[in-house]
């Protein structure tokens, strides 16, 4: 099975689902055009956006990885720990969801993975920054992670990737 049809498979269950809908709202079914959707930047945006994702899922990984090596060593790991490290990986599944679904022009994702890249951050590096919420190297895992996010951020807003995503016109009462 090649892996556009698995794609291809996963958006029609994603479709047959009506997914879109739940999380889209109002905007759901509205997708860019096709033209801006395939151009070199938009595809180049989204390859480096999927490679952020990769490196956040390695650094949460990395954090479950070493939580569980320093508990074997003896060393007692708090709970926001492995709070913090699961929640992590949850949240980065779901905007490989989002990413997926902009990638495909779905304006409702590219707001979404905009809005997450931006929001964050800010969060991680607040509740980084509480003294001994988590030991240092959590402390350096956050900050990683807060680092990709921003660089998914900054691909997201770039000028040509608000021009490929324009808001969508306002509806009116009929």
């Amino acid at each position: 099975m090649t892996q556009q049809s698995i794609a291809d498979r996963a958006d029609r269950l994603w479709c047959r689902l009506r997914l879109d809908r739940l999380a889209g709202g109002r905007q759901a079914d509205y997708v860019i055009r096709e033209d801006m959707l395939a151009h070199p930047a938009t595809v180049r945006s989204f390859r480096w956006i999927r490679w952020l994702l990769v490196a956040e899922t390695v650094v949460g990984l990395a954090a479950i990885v070493v939580a569980i090596l320093l508990t074997r060593a003896g060393e007692t790991i708090p709970w926001a720990v492995w709070f913090r490290a699961t929640v992590v990986l949850l949240i980065t599944l779901t905007l490989y969801v989002f990413a997926w679904r902009a990638q495909l022009g779905y304006y409702w994702a590219y707001q979404r993975l905009r809005l997450f890249s931006r929001i964050f951050p800010i969060v991680t590096l607040i509740i980084a920054a509480i003294p001994g919420l988590y030991p240092f190297w959590m402390v350096i895992e956050q900050i990683v992670f807060s680092v990709f996010m921003i660089g998914i951020g900054d691909v997201l807003t770039s000028d040509h990737m608000r021009s490929a995503f324009p808001k969508p016109a306002k509806r009116t009462a009929p």
